[in-house]
């Protein structure tokens, strides 16, 4: 094997090195794009033009840019602050009860392919996390940091967890077509897409029976931190 044969894979160690120094990600692939293509012997020109050509027909990107300042817009007037109010109106609510709704509300959707009704950026940063993070304000009173960023993270993992298991359901997804190509262009007949989506059926109920059960544990955790944190502050324990 010779180093022209190797050339193409340089752009492997420069995403492991850059990763590893924790360099920012995006300028990481940037780097790792730009030095394959010129290493194969890529006009730099052609360069160019392929990546904007990517980044131009992705429609995650335009939907990000269009999100964003609307986003940005209702958080300014007090996006956040309507979320948690409107959550202190429930006496039953709980921060693991308002995520595990949104759990099983997020697969389902997935499944159904409508995997842009929610999201980090339109859904769990402006409304899913304040709401969490109210049900516990409205039990608890002040917060830690730490259980704040606990919630924060469990609501971007109810996100992150439903969509990635919920979606694989869906037939037209790009992923179930991708193995459906995959099988045909290997010479595996007799699976359609309809047959991978029902596979995936089991897979998303256990996912959905995993983390039901964390989030279970999750007001546990949340009372238990709190509690500790207050113990050192001196403070009253709950609001009742």
């Amino acid at each position: 094997m010779d180093s022209s044969t190797l050339l193409p894979l340089i752009g492997i160690p420069v995403v492991v090195i850059g990763f590893a120094l924790r360099f920012n990600p995006l300028l990481v692939v940037v780097v790792a794009g730009l030095a394959t293509g010129l290493l194969v012997g890529m006009d730099f020109g052609l360069l160019l033009e392929t990546f904007g050509e990517k980044f131009f027909n992705s429609r995650s990107l335009a939907t990000f840019i269009l999100i964003l300042p609307v986003i940005g817009l209702l958080e300014y007037y007090g996006l956040k602050e309507r979320a948690q109010s409107w959550v202190a109106k429930f006496a039953s609510a709980t921060s693991a009860r308002i995520l595990m709704l949104y759990f099983v509300a997020r697969e389902g959707t997935a499944a159904l392919g409508l995997m842009s009704l929610g999201g980090h950026a339109q859904t769990v940063r402006p409304l899913l996390a304040p709401m969490a993070e109210g049900a516990a304000m409205n039990e608890y009173g002040e917060l830690p940091q730490q259980v704040r960023d606990k919630i924060k993270a469990h609501a971007a993992a109810c996100d992150n967890i439903a969509v990635f298991f919920g979606e694989d359901i869906f037939i037209a997804f790009g992923a179930v077509l991708l193995i459906d190509a995959f099988l045909k262009e290997n010479g595996i007949e007799g699976i359609e897409p309809l047959h991978i989506g029902l596979w995936a059926i089991p897979t998303a109920i256990a996912a959905l029976i995993i983390h039901m059960t964390r989030l279970l544990r999750l007001d546990a955790s949340i009372r238990r931190d709190v509690m500790a944190w207050k113990a050192e502050q001196g403070m009253p324990e709950a609001r009742k």
